[in-house]
C-alpha cells in the first residue's frame, strides 16, 4: 500500500497569486499590451471624446472627427490611427470631412485614464495641413469651456 502525503495548498497559491496581485495593484501601468482605448465618455478643456465598440468621436473646440472601430493601444499606451475630420462644424456643419491622423497616448491608472490626443488633418479644400491639439481628456470627466455643443451619443458595447 502506497501512502501519499498531501502537500499544503497555501504555498502553491501564494506563488501563483502574489505576482498577479502585484500587477493589479500597480499604479504605473494603465493598460495591458494589445488593449484598447477604454469605452466611455472623456472630457477636458475644450475637448470631448466618446469611445464605443463601433468607433471613437472626438471634439476639439468647434470641430470634430471620427475613427471606425476600437483604438488599439501599444504596450506603452500609444495609438496612431486614421480617421476623418470636419474642420467647419459649428454653427453649421460645412463639409466635406477630410482624412485625418489621430495620434495619442493614454497614461494614468486603469481606474483613472488620461489621454493626450493630437489630430493632423489633410485639408483637401484649402490644400494645407491643419493640426488640432494636443488636447488632454480624462475618462469619465465632462468637457469644459466648450464654445459649442458636444455631440451626445450613447456608448455602444457589443458585450
Amino acid at each position: 500500500m502506497i501512502i501519499r502525503r498531501r502537500r499544503p495548498l497555501l504555498p502553491a497559491l501564494a506563488v501563483l497569486c502574489v505576482p498577479l496581485i502585484a500587477v493589479c495593484a500597480s499604479t504605473n501601468v494603465a493598460f495591458a499590451p494589445g488593449g484598447f482605448l477604454p469605452l466611455g465618455n472623456w472630457g477636458g478643456d475644450s475637448a470631448a471624446m466618446i469611445v464605443s465598440d463601433t468607433g471613437t468621436h472626438l471634439h476639439i473646440a468647434c470641430t470634430y472627427g471620427d475613427v471606425s472601430g476600437r483604438l488599439p493601444l501599444t504596450a506603452d499606451g500609444r495609438f496612431d490611427v486614421q480617421g476623418s475630420y470636419l474642420l467647419r462644424a459649428f454653427p453649421i456643419a460645412v463639409g466635406p470631412t477630410m482624412p485625418a491622423r489621430f495620434v495619442g497616448r493614454v497614461a494614468g491608472t486603469a481606474a483613472n485614464p488620461v489621454a493626450t490626443v493630437t489630430v493632423t488633418v489633410t485639408d483637401t479644400v484649402a490644400h494645407t495641413t491643419v493640426v488640432r491639439g494636443p488636447v488632454v481628456v480624462t475618462w469619465g470627466a465632462a468637457a469644459k469651456e466648450m464654445p459649442c455643443p458636444v455631440c451626445r451619443r450613447p456608448v455602444i458595447s457589443k458585450g
